[in-house]
């Protein structure tokens, strides 16, 4: 895969504060119980990767493959890996060694994308600046 956004690329994360910002330039997101996660697509290349950069497509497999699915095939998008209506604990659950146990996993407690950022486009280039 080749973007000009870095595979080593940390995501932003929330930082406590004793009162929301106002004006302009400003928006918020809820906050979801789940791994943070970068997806990268190249064509038929889709590669999940944790805030510490670690492989995470192999323990998602349902999410990897619907951004597979996509109609738009290059991108690296920001977002969180979550499980609607679970415990965390359920989705801690999903790094196990067993691809098995994975794959039962996902078939009982699917797993969902949640998208809060482009961070570059169809051309592979960065959209940090804006």
């Amino acid at each position: 895969m080749t973007f000009s956004i870095p595979l080593s690329l940390e995501p932003m994360e929330a930082e406590p504060a004793d009162q929301l910002p106002t004006g302009p330039g400003w928006s918020y997101e809820p906050k979801y119980d789940g791994f943070r996660c970068l997806a990268f697509r190249d064509g038929v290349e889709v590669a999940l990767q944790s805030r510490r950069q670690r492989p995470l497509a192999r323990f998602f497999p349902e999410v990897a493959a619907a951004i597979g699915e996509l109609r738009i095939e290059r991108f690296v998008m920001d977002g969180e890996l979550i499980i609607r209506g679970a415990e965390f604990d359920t989705l801690q659950l999903r790094l196990h060694p067993a691809e098995s146990r994975i794959r039962k996993l996902a078939h009982d407690h699917p797993a969902t994308f949640v998208a809060f950022d482009l961070l570059a486009g169809r051309s592979g280039a960065s959209l940090l600046a804006q």
